[in-house]
């Protein structure tokens, strides 16, 4: 155990993991269930799949600039909880905008002032989520990071799941867009205070009175570029599908309410990974991370070409069941395998926050990959889901043969070159 890890103060990992709830909840709800709906009132069926996968690329623009930027801030002031109480007010008012364009506006126009709250969205909440990642490998000793990011990703998948029941729910009742973004908004706010309130805002970081190698040096050291990348393959994969899955169940599984069977077949997968999830963390404390991505990778990429030859919307269903337990594996070791690849404790929350662009700038492959959704369809045949479906199960067996290359901790003591 470093010396680091012995001063470190104790707090629960479900206060820690308190705001990854709340940010599961708003991204589920909003990226998977109300911006595939609103996108297609604003431009027509036609080009549902350009705009809203160029929507999602829009939007990564901050997510790739923000988080490396703030998390070195914080990491020269000390300080955490200021970053997140500001993100947080942001991203608020994002979905506020967002809200005024469905409920006030239509057409283009409306879409121009809903991408303009959207940027708001991911300005806000990536200004939050750097130096909130910083608290994993600040806080928590490595002996401890899978029980910790277990905790995480079993919270993110019930965050998720409630974000799937709100939606079913508000389809049900056929309650406005409008009841949407304020629970997007209630359940962003609450958890958030939680971590807040929680944990300790007056420890010093690591990188007091020292000054970090520059953060080009990271790539150089290869645990970190080897969890960086297949951090990208990853989400890549992720990113290639989760667009499009509500228009996926309108024109493959032909549903006649496709948000409602699209919250239906999402609480199918976030149900099941929130029983790997914790299970899986544990597991990887004892075992090691690679051996549970392998099998999560393999499982997620045997789902998603599955999907494609389904004979219904039941069958479907129980393939969602078999993605959610790879997916809440892989997600109950990421953040432990991401801290444990940081190369310095004099950066945590720099260092986390270019990790964290391994997850975010894949969001771009939703531009390209609605576009070629709208071709291969325009083509017959559903072609176009066999194309994104199959380049995303591509991307997860890519990220399970190199993670073989990502150390399962690194070496006591050991720090970037200056």
């Amino acid at each position: 155990m470093t010396a680091q890890s012995l001063t470190a103060p104790r707090v629960s990992p479900w206060v820690l993991s308190a705001f990854w709830f709340g940010t599961a909840f708003h991204w589920l709800l909003l990226l998977l269930v109300l911006m595939p709906a609103n996108v297609e009132s604003f431009v027509g069926s036609s080009l549902k799949g350009t705009y809203s996968g160029a929507l999602v690329a829009i939007g990564a623009v901050m997510a790739l600039v923000i988080p490396p930027l703030v998390g070195a801030h914080s990491d020269r002031t000390g300080r955490r909880v200021p970053y997140l109480r500001l993100g947080v007010g942001v991203n608020i008012a994002g979905l506020a905008v967002m809200a005024a364009a469905v409920t006030l506006l239509g057409g283009m126009t409306g879409f121009w002032v809903y991408v303009l709250g959207f940027v708001l969205v991911q300005f806000g909440n990536n200004y939050a989520t750097a130096p909130y990642s910083a608290l994993i490998p600040q806080l928590v000793p490595p002996e401890q990071r899978g029980r910790y990011s277990g905790v995480m990703g079993m919270l993110q998948a019930a965050g998720q799941l409630l974000g799937a029941v709100s939606a079913f729910v508000v389809g049900i009742l056929h309650l406005p867009a409008l009841v949407s973004f304020v629970l997007i908004g209630v359940f962003l706010l609450v958890p958030a205070l939680v971590t807040m309130r929680g944990v300790p805002d007056d420890h010093a970081p690591a990188a007091a009175g020292h000054t970090p190698a520059p953060w080009r040096t990271l790539f150089a050291y290869q645990p970190f570029l080897w969890v960086f990348i297949t951090r990208v393959l990853f989400a890549l994969g992720q990113y290639s599908v989760q667009p499009f899955l509500q228009y996926y169940n309108a024109d493959v599984l032909n549903q006649k309410d496709p948000a409602t069977s699209n919250s239906i077949m999402l609480a199918c997968i976030i149900v099941a990974s929130i029983v790997s999830a914790l299970i899986g963390g544990r597991i990887s404390d004892r075992v090691g991370r690679k051996p549970v991505i392998y099998v999560a990778g393999t499982t997620m990429a045997a789902a998603a070409l599955l999907l494609l030859v389904v004979p219904g919307f039941g069958a479907a269903l129980l393939l969602a069941v078999v993605f959610g337990l790879g997916f809440g594996a892989f997600t109950s070791v990421d953040w432990a395998l991401g801290s444990d690849a940081m190369p310095s404790d004099t950066s945590f929350a720099r260092d986390m926050g270019i990790w964290h662009v391994a997850f975010v700038a894949p969001q771009f492959i939703g531009g390209p990959q609605g576009a070629l959704l709208d071709w291969g369809n325009a083509r017959g045949d559903n072609l176009g889901y066999t194309l994104v479906f199959g380049i995303a199960a591509a991307f997860f067996i890519l990220g399970v043969l190199l993670v073989r290359n990502v150390p399962d901790t690194r070496p006591k003591g050991q720090h970037l070159p200056a």
